[in-house]
């Protein structure tokens, strides 16, 4: 990564007091993340929720398509890194967002023609999830082409601060347009929204970016693997990341169960829920770089597993009236986390990733940690349709409330500042 590839205004001495948007392509990165996060959040609620009040989907069906979103990463999310290290990842950028449009305007027009089925469903799931995987690991290596590296952090924040955002006001616009237009026209914006991303990342210039010396797929593999799993302070983020998310998807595939056929809630309260999620994450992402320059950004990450540990039962005590509003809560809390790590292990595992291995590493921790959560939606379906869907919750409750030793057996744990 040269200094070179960033924007030519941001001098080194104007670069670091100026605002990062000055940047001209960071901000058309920005615009693209802008709309598209807007419209994420609203498939997340819509798409379970075709599923279940149009499909009449049940716990293990529901399991399956949690499954499908984002069990691509673990299928094809060693190979993408390989793949984003050797071509344009701004093409690969580019193509994502299309196809993610494409194939989510299939349920509408189905719809539409009365001919939407589960199989459908579970196959869009499952294409979106891939094309998702290429956009993610594609994104995050592609920052630091545009961005210098001691700016990489404000970088991150700004983006996982808005993503937030968009998080909350998503879900919560997402649960009222499904009460008044029905989940699958609700889809169409999330497509639009990645018409608009595609479009405006194609405006940026070719960039030079690192391109890695090209080898066999399993070298490069392997290579991708090793340098995580042997480093002392991206395994723990790695095998930590993973136990969270298993526990969040298990709670985020239940929910709309509990709320629908459980509570009997409308849609609009599960996108509050989701919303407060948001929230959280948000606030997370504004505020906890401020808690762990006080804690020590080492220290944090396992002190602050410790707090949300009681939060995370609350979570899975949700019912109707005052348990509504305290699960809720408990779920702000939780997710304030997810944004406070977001912001401080992001922008540390690109610092300290080579330029062509970035890729790799990339898609070496999205295949850990967004595979874990296939794991989480098949867990969740099966305990759900065998032993109920509460004490699936408290099974999530009880996994998300260990993902916090991993950093405690780190040497990170005494640390007052990430290297």
């Amino acid at each position: 990564m040269m200094a070179g590839q960033a924007e030519a205004s941001l001098s080194p001495g104007a670069g670091q007091k100026s605002s990062i948007l000055r940047n001209r392509n960071f901000r058309r990165v920005f615009a693209a993340s802008a709309v598209s996060t807007l419209g994420t959040p609203m498939t997340a609620l819509a798409i379970p929720l075709t599923a279940l009040g149009l499909l009449d989907a049940n716990a293990a069906q529901m399991g399956l398509l949690g499954t499908l979103t984002t069990i691509s990463f673990m299928l094809f999310g060693l190979p993408a890194g390989v793949l984003v290290d050797r071509v344009s990842r701004r093409t690969l950028m580019i193509v994502a967002d299309f196809g993610r449009a494409l194939v989510l305007l299939s349920i509408p027009v189905a719809w539409l023609l009365d001919g939407l089925t589960l199989t459908q469903m579970y196959a869009v799931a499952f294409l979106n999830g891939t094309l998702t995987l290429f956009f993610s690991v594609s994104s995050q290596s592609f920052l630091p082409s545009i961005v210098p590296p001691a700016r990489l952090a404000e970088a991150n924040a700004v983006l996982s601060s808005f993503r937030e955002g968009n998080g909350i006001a998503g879900s919560a616009l997402a649960g009222l347009l499904i009460q008044l237009v029905t989940a699958p026209v609700v889809i169409v914006l999330d497509a639009l929204s990645y018409l608009w991303s595609g479009t405006v990342i194609a405006l940026i210039g070719r960039t030079p970016e690192p391109v890695a010396e090209k080898q066999r797929m399993t070298s490069g593999i392997m290579s991708g693997l090793r340098y995580v799993f042997t480093h002392e302070m991206l395994r723990p983020i790695a095998v930590s990341g993973a136990v969270s998310n298993v526990g969040a998807l298990m709670t985020l595939t239940l929910m709309p169960i509990l709320y629908q056929r459980v509570l009997a809630l409308p849609a609009g309260a599960l996108g509050l829920f989701m919303a407060t999620g948001g929230a959280g994450a948000l606030l997370g992402s504004y505020t906890g770089h401020r808690l762990a320059r006080r804690v020590g950004e080492g220290r944090v990450l396992w002190m602050f597993g410790l707090v949300i540990m009681p939060f995370a039962v609350l979570v899975a005590s949700a019912g109707r009236g005052p348990w509504q509003w305290i699960s809720m809560t408990a779920w702000l809390v939780v997710c304030y986390q997810s944004g406070m790590y977001n912001v401080l292990l992001v922008s540390f595992r690109q610092r300290i990733t080579p330029g062509d291995l970035l890729g790799r590493m990339n898609a070496t921790m999205r295949f850990t940690l967004t595979g874990a959560t296939a794991l989480g939606a098949a867990l969740a379906g099966t305990i759900g349709q065998l032993a109920g869907v509460r004490e699936a919750l408290y099974v999530a409750a009880a996994i998300t409330a260990t993902a916090w030793i991993p950093y405690f057996l780190s040497p990170m744990r005494h640390l007052r500042r990430l290297p």
